[in-house]
């Protein structure tokens, strides 16, 4: 039996780690190499290929990124359907394929997975926004980074008795905006999931500031986050060549309209691509060696169709049917924590 793995969509921490579980426990249990797709879904169309044994990914469990490298797959893929894809793996004598990404691979997966072909899918992503698993490949090293990024802006904040905005990655979901922003006690933290009230969060802050006694504050804003409609004026959206809205910016825009309402001098900072990069943590490590080693397993042993994702303390599979195509945003409990945890308090009287 021969296995495949790739890695979809963009890059993050842990994912050479799960590509090692992969080639490891396939030399284990099978005596054999592993097919190693180039560039995502576009490596097996391009026959960009490597063979991988323990040898290969020697070292590679503590090096961030993808020693595979992975990029958005062209429009065609999703136009072609799943026979070229199925074809080619054929033909390149593969049995089985571990997929490791996030929304775009669950669905691509999914079809090859309807198709009759045996996969399994692992979850990664920053912005930990992938149903049927409690953690995705990715998100720790993430919040570890933006945690990191908001403790360093309190020391310089206080030192200027600065607001400061940060800006952090989340398209549809503040998993990482409101984990970051709670561990490093930020004063408002706003997210896709609920749209903000600029006026109000302009008047907790100098509530903050003229009653509270404080000097300085850290906001943190997902790139995904909204006002409420008609709240204030946004600038014309803009589209990238999948028809997607291109997020990024409200930590500028929200920097601004506080000015405009506080009268406070503000700095504004993006994380951007750091918090994609560096050495993955322990966790990361940990958790992409035991969901790539588990997936691997299940080929082998004949189960496919499965998102293999954290359940608890354990290891949980989803039908990928149940999963892709969805988001799992932040549930009610953790939406409402976000206020009594931030530091601004109420609007007041």
């Amino acid at each position: 039996m021969r296995l495949a793995v790739l890695t979809g969509g963009g890059d993050c921490a842990g994912l050479n780690a799960a590509i090692r579980a992969v080639v490891r426990t396939a030399d284990h249990r099978l005596g054999e190499t592993v097919i190693g797709y180039r560039n995502g879904w576009n490596g097996i169309t391009e026959g960009l290929r490597d063979v991988l044994d323990p040898e290969a990914v020697r070292g590679v469990l503590t090096h961030g990124g993808t020693m595979l490298g992975a990029s958005r797959s062209h429009r065609s893929l999703a136009e072609a359907g799943p026979d070229p894809l199925i074809a080619q793996l054929q033909k390149d004598g593969v049995d089985a394929l571990v997929a490791i990404g996030g929304d775009g691979t669950l669905m691509t997966t999914c079809m090859l997975h309807e198709a009759g072909f045996p996969v399994v899918a692992l979850p990664k992503t920053i912005d930990n926004d992938v149903e049927g698993t409690d953690v995705s490949i990715g998100f720790d090293t993430a919040l570890t980074v933006a945690t990191d990024a908001v403790d360093r802006l309190h020391t310089t904040a206080q030192s200027h008795d600065r607001l400061m905005v940060l800006e952090v990655m989340g398209r549809h979901a503040g998993h990482l905006a409101a984990g970051s922003g709670v561990s490093g006690g930020a004063a408002a933290i706003l997210v896709p999931e609920q749209p903000f009230d600029i006026d109000e969060i302009a008047a907790r802050l100098l509530r903050r500031h003229r009653l509270m006694g404080r000097s300085a504050s850290i906001v943190v804003v997902a790139e995904g986050a909204s006002p409420r409609p008609g709240t204030v004026a946004l600038p014309p959206p803009r589209y990238d060549e999948w028809g997607k809205p291109v997020v990024g910016g409200m930590g500028a825009l929200c920097s601004e309209w506080l000015a405009e309402r506080t009268g406070f001098e503000i700095r504004t900072t993006v994380l951007g691509h750091i918090q994609r990069g560096g050495r993955p943590t322990a966790a990361d490590r940990f958790i992409a060696s035991r969901l790539g080693s588990r997936a691997a397993d299940l080929l082998i042993d004949g189960v496919s169709g499965y998102l293999v994702g954290v359940a608890g303390a354990g290891i949980g599979l989803s039908p990928l049917n149940e999963v892709a195509g969805r988001t799992r945003l932040l549930s009610h409990e953790e939406l409402a924590m976000l206020d009594p945890l931030t530091t601004a308090g109420p609007p007041g009287p």
